[in-house]
């Protein structure tokens, strides 16, 4: 059986082109510029699969600063539209932060 895997694999395109060793290094990993002044940098995600709460929320925003490492969580519901999202970081993040 291992020398009939053997002869799949090295017959098949899509095993050819993603064994590792046909891959390009990547590289070093390259340190990120230190940002100059609060809020001007920040990193956004998503936490999913939460249960519904009374206000129908099911998912939280998390908004993280890069200079200071604040956060915010925002409540948000996962079929919320860009523009509802949009709104939701004027009045809550840039309302604060600028």
């Amino acid at each position: 059986m291992k020398r009939d895997v053997a002869t799949f694999v090295s017959r098949c395109l899509i095993c050819q082109q993603v064994k590792s060793e046909h891959q390009r290094a990547s590289g070093l990993l390259q340190p990120l510029d230190i940002p100059v002044w609060k809020w001007d940098e920040i990193s956004m995600d998503f936490v999913t699969g939460l249960p519904r709460t009374q206000r129908r929320h099911d998912a939280i925003w998390v908004v993280v600063d890069r200079f200071t490492k604040s956060a915010h969580f925002l409540p948000i519901r996962k079929d919320y539209s860009i523009s509802k999202l949009a709104e939701s970081f004027q009045q809550e993040i840039v309302r604060l932060h600028g």
